[in-house]
């Protein structure tokens, strides 16, 4: 997939394309479904597909108030769109100069000059151009004055709650700690990624060691809790001090920690960690790993002691074990 952030690094002559507009944060089921239609549309036109997004959520400058936390960083929205098969995405910096072009100019600027659209996927949410004042109806208005058709994209909705999918629910079910019917949204496990930090060690004295992530770890941690799931180390981060990855990328079983380790409460912010199971001796320090949430094991309680906590982490261990087979 080609990458673009800015509609002057596009060549001329590059389309025909067939664009999929939208912000596509965590690029669930839904997002996937308009994009697999526009691939098909793509074929029997013979022309690129093109994912045309934002570097930001558009509601960060016009409503921060209003903003919600990402499900994904732009680095990970990126990966996953190229999961998709689009040819190319065009990652348009979402500021107050972008906000304030009329939807004319937006159209003929991004649309027309840049990708030569000869068709046009949006959601039927999708607004544009200054004050939000344009819509599907009025881009289907341009394309006719402007050579494109637009085609707006249905809702996929869950067959047994009749509900949208919607980056929104999404957000809500990871809050609640329910990754798995997330992961059913999203086509995916929910993940975060970052550099493995040394942490408090308090881990290794208990007989677990855990890779701890970097407080600015990319992607939505989900509610406080212990889950099943896997570390994938994609190898030494480079300039960092760490040990050289001699793969690279290994996928390991986990037990994943969430929270501020109530039983000794000296965890300031909230921090993700995982025990690879049965390694005691794996070195990831100035590694970048991915961790993957596949199901919650139990919420996160504060225990009297140490041993009672051992005891619990055992049998944390073992469920993990049984929920990864």
């Amino acid at each position: 997939m080609i990458t673009f952030r800015d509609p002057a690094e596009i060549p001329a002559g590059f389309g025909p394309s067939v664009v999929v507009i939208g912000k596509f944060d965590g690029v669930h089921a839904g997002h996937r479904a308009g994009i697999d239609r526009a691939r098909v549309e793509a074929a029997s036109e013979r022309a690129r597909v093109v994912a045309v997004t934002f570097d930001r959520n558009p509601l960060s400058v016009l409503r921060p108030e209003l903003c919600p936390e990402d499900l994904v960083s732009l680095d990970q929205k990126l990966a996953l769109l190229a999961d998709t098969g689009v040819d190319a995405t065009l990652v348009l910096r979402f500021d107050q100069a972008l906000a304030g072009l009329a939807p004319e100019e937006f159209v003929r600027r991004v649309l027309v000059d840049a990708v030569g659209a000869v068709t046009v996927f949006v959601g039927s949410d999708f607004r544009f151009g200054r004050g939000g004042a344009g819509n599907p109806d009025l881009l289907a208005e341009l394309g006719r004055e402007l050579g494109f058709r637009v085609q707006v994209i249905d809702d996929i909705r869950a067959h047994d709650e009749g509900r949208r999918v919607s980056s929104t629910w999404i957000r809500t079910l990871l809050a609640d700690g329910d990754v798995e019917t997330a992961s059913r949204l999203l086509g995916r496990p929910p993940a975060v990624r970052g550099e493995v930090v040394h942490g408090l060690k308090r881990g290794r004295e208990l007989g677990f060691p855990t890779a701890n992530l970097s407080v600015d770890a990319e992607g939505f941690i989900p509610a406080d809790g212990v889950y099943a799931g896997w570390l994938v180390d994609h190898g030494a981060i480079e300039g960092a001090d760490a040990t050289p990855s001699p793969h690279s990328t290994t996928r390991y079983p986990a037990a994943i920690s969430v929270g501020t380790n109530p039983t000794f409460d000296d965890v300031a912010v909230r921090q993700v960690e995982a025990y690879v199971l049965d390694e005691t001796d794996l070195d990831l320090y100035g590694h970048r790993v991915e961790v993957h949430f596949i199901s919650r094991i139990r919420g996160m309680v504060a225990f009297e002691g140490i041993d009672p906590l051992i005891a619990q982490m055992t049998d944390d261990v073992a469920r993990v074990r049984a929920a990864l087979q």
